[in-house]
């Protein structure tokens, strides 16, 4: 026969070193060719919120209660504590999402026309939808 004379021999030996088993079945484990379009999906499946736009009657209201705020903050020695809804930017997409929060007024800043709070949080004026003093 073909192999008579091969077929007993021992077989050769290899100058590498044997590959355990976990590396050679590492070799056949899954291929993610696209990477990152998991993450990438989630993110556009995210929902955000569209800005609203307030009407004229709407703005003329907020801009009340805005002179009324101004007039306490001026009057008052105690800051006044408002409830307000505001619309936050998302960082990765158009839109974002709407907060309420209550906080204490420390001023209005007329120069960037933002609404500071005590604890440090900045509102932007056009991002008010609505609050409410409390």
């Amino acid at each position: 026969m073909r192999y008579d004379r091969i077929i007993n021999l021992p077989r050769p030996a290899s100058c590498h070193p044997k590959m355990s088993a976990y590396d050679r079945a590492a070799q056949f484990s899954a291929f993610a060719a696209l990477v990152g379009l998991d993450e990438q999906m989630d993110e556009t499946a995210r929902l955000v919120d569209s800005k609203i736009e307030l009407s004229e009657d709407e703005v003329a209201i907020l801009n009340r209660k805005f002179q009324i705020l101004t007039q306490k903050l001026n009057e008052d020695e105690e800051r006044p504590q408002i409830k307000v809804c505001y619309f936050v930017p998302d960082e990765r997409k158009d839109g974002g999402a709407y907060i309420t929060k209550i906080g204490t007024v420390r001023r209005i800043d007329e120069v960037f026309l933002k609404l500071l709070l005590t604890d440090g949080t900045e509102i932007g004026v056009f991002d008010v939808l609505d609050f409410e003093i409390t």
